[in-house]
C-alpha cells in the first residue's frame, strides 16, 4: 500500500470514481466534493493495482485567532474501505497526512473536528484534543457549531508553529469562527 496525493481537481477519473464510491457508502445523500475555496486535496492509501482502501482530503483556509492569523489545513472525508477496516490503513493515512502538513512551510496547524469516540484514533496520529474550543462552520446565514445539540464533535489539532504551546493556548476553549465563506461539512 502506498499514500499518494493530488489536488482534488486534478485526481484521475478512475481513483475519483473510486473515491466517490466511497465517500457514498460513508455519507449517503450528502453532496460529493469539498469547496473548491478550501483548496481540496486527497490523499489516498491504495495497492498496487491502484484500488484505494482509504482516502481522506486535506482542505486549506486562513482563521483569525488572538489578533494573528494562521495558515490552517483541516482533515475531512476521512474513510476506508468497510471490508479493510481494523487493519491499521485509515490510521496509517491519517499519521501521513499529518506528516504532510507538519512538513509543509504554508501550514500553521491542522485544525478539525470529528465525532468523540474518534478523538482517540486521531490521538494516536500525533493530533491532541483542544478542550472546550467550539469551531463554528456553515455559512454566515447558517452556522454550524462543533457543540450544538446532536453534533456533540471533539476539536482536535497539531500546532506547527515555532512556538506550538503558546499557539494551542490560544486556541483551547474558545469559539473559532471559520467565517468568511462557506466551511466543509466536516469543519
Amino acid at each position: 500500500m502506498r499514500v499518494t496525493g493530488y489536488a482534488a481537481a486534478a485526481l484521475p477519473g478512475d481513483l475519483a470514481a473510486q473515491v466517490a464510491a466511497l465517500e457514498a457508502a460513508a455519507w449517503p445523500g450528502s453532496a460529493p466534493g469539498h469547496d473548491p475555496a478550501l483548496a481540496p486535496r486527497a490523499l489516498l492509501l491504495a495497492d498496487a493495482t491502484g484500488a484505494v482502501a482509504a482516502v481522506l482530503a486535506l482542505l486549506y483556509k486562513e482563521i483569525g485567532v488572538a489578533g494573528r492569523t494562521y495558515r490552517a489545513a483541516g482533515l475531512s472525508g476521512v474513510v476506508t474501505r468497510p471490508e479493510l477496516r481494523g487493519r491499521g490503513l485509515g490510521g496509517r493515512l491519517v499519521a501521513a497526512a499529518r506528516a504532510e502538513l507538519a512538513a509543509d512551510p504554508a501550514v500553521d496547524l491542522a485544525l478539525f473536528s470529528c465525532d468523540r469516540p474518534l478523538a482517540p484514533f486521531y490521538e494516536a496520529a500525533g493530533f491532541a484534543p483542544l478542550p472546550g474550543t467550539v469551531l463554528v462552520g456553515g455559512t454566515p446565514g447558517e452556522p454550524l457549531a462543533t457543540d450544538e445539540p446532536g453534533f456533540d464533535k471533539a476539536v482536535v489539532a497539531a500546532f506547527f508553529t515555532a512556538d506550538p504551546d503558546r499557539d494551542r493556548a490560544a486556541f483551547t476553549g474558545i469559539r473559532v469562527p471559520l467565517y468568511p465563506g462557506t466551511i466543509d461539512r466536516l469543519w
